[in-house]
C-alpha cells in the first residue's frame, strides 16, 4: 500500500511481527507487496526482528518463535511492538489519575508510555520500579530555565537489582514498597489469562509485583491485546485482584466477553468502546 512507503522502520517491523503472530507466518513477496517497499528492505526488518528473538527467519519468510515462559524480553525489543496501541492505552490509563493522589508504575513499555501522558497531571507522588519511568518524570522536572515544573510529581524510586526490561525486583524493592500504600497501581504484564492470571517470566519481578498489589487501594493493568493469554513462568494475582484491564481494539469479542464477565472493568481504548 502506497500509504506505507513513508513508514519509519520501527513502525514498518511492528506491521510485520503483528502479521507474522496473526497469521502464523508471512513471506518476502507479500510483504513487500504489502508495505510498498524492496526485497532488501524486507529481508533488514527480518533480520532485526529475529534478533530481537521475536520471529524465526524461514526460507522465504518468517514464523514466530514460540517462546518458552522463562524468556524475558528487554526493554528495547518490546519498546518496537505494538506502538500505537501502547498509545491509546497510555492515553486512556492517564484519564485514571487524580491530581495530588499517589500512584505506582510498574515496570514495561506500556507504563513507560504511560508515564510521558501523566506528566500533565498535577501534584502527583509517583513510586516507581522502572528506571526508564523514573527518568520520563525526572528529565520533565529539569526544564532549560532551571528548578522543577510547577505542579510537578514527586518521585520515589524504588531502588533493586536490575531486570532486562529495566525494572528494579528484589529484597530493596519488595521492602520499599512493603511500606507505602497507593491510591491506584498501574501494572504493565508479561501475560494475563484466566488460568494464571497476572504473570512474568522472572521470579524476582514476581514477588515484587505481589507488593505492589498488595499496597494498592485499586490495581490498573495496563496491557495490549497481544498479552492475553500469554503465560510466564510466576503468577504473582489472580484475575479477581484486578479492579480495570485497559487494553487495545485489537482485542477479539468474544475474548472482551470472557474478560468483562470476570472483571469489574475493561476499556478498550482506540476503539468505538473507547471510553
Amino acid at each position: 500500500m502506497s500509504e506505507n512507503q513513508n513508514l519509519l522502520a520501527e513502525q514498518r517491523r511492528a506491521l510485520i511481527l503483528d502479521d507474522v503472530r496473526k497469521r502464523g507466518g508471512v513471506r518476502v513477496n507479500e510483504l513487500t507487496r504489502k508495505l510498498s517497499v524492496s526485497d532488501m528492505t524486507i529481508r533488514r526488518d527480518l533480520d532485526a526482528l529475529a534478533r530481537q528473538g521475536v520471529i524465526e527467519k524461514v526460507h522465504g519468510g518468517a514464523v514466530p518463535v514460540v517462546e518458552a515462559s522463562t524468556h524475558e524480553p528487554g526493554f528495547e525489543a518490546k519498546s518496537t511492538l505494538e506502538l500505537s496501541a501502547k498509545e491509546d492505552i497510555a492515553r486512556a490509563a492517564a484519564t485514571m489519575a487524580v491530581p495530588g493522589s499517589a500512584i505506582a508504575l510498574s515496570g514495561g513499555t506500556t507504563t513507560f508510555a504511560l508515564a510521558r501522558h501523566l506528566l500533565e497531571v498535577p501534584g502527583l507522588t509517583v513510586v516507581t520500579n522502572s528506571v526508564r519511568v523514573a527518568d520520563v518524570f525526572h528529565g520533565a522536572q529539569r526544564p532549560s530555565t532551571g528548578g522543577a515544573r510547577t505542579g510537578a510529581a514527586t518521585v520515589v524510586l524504588t531502588g533493586g537489582v536490575r531486570t532486562p526490561s529495566d525494572s528494579l525486583v528484589g529484597p530493596v524493592a519488595d521492602r520499599a514498597i512493603g511500606s507505602l500504600h497507593f491510591d491506584v497501581l498501574f501494572l504493565g504484564v508479561h501475560g494475563i489469562s484466566v488460568e494464571a492470571g497476572l504473570s512474568t517470566p522472572n521470579l524476582a519481578e514476581a514477588e515484587t509485583n505481589r507488593r505492589f498489589v498488595r499496597a494498592a487501594r485499586r490495581v490498573v493493568v495496563v496491557a495490549d491485546h497481544t498479552k492475553w493469554g500469554t503465560v510466564g513462568l510466576s503468577s504473582f494475582a489472580a484475575l479477581d485482584e484486578v479492579d480495570t484491564f485497559v487494553t487495545d481494539a485489537g482485542l477479539p469479542d468474544d475474548t472482551r466477553q470472557e474478560i468483562e464477565e470476570r472483571l469489574p472493568g475493561l476499556v478498550v481504548a482506540g476503539g468505538p468502546s473507547d471510553g
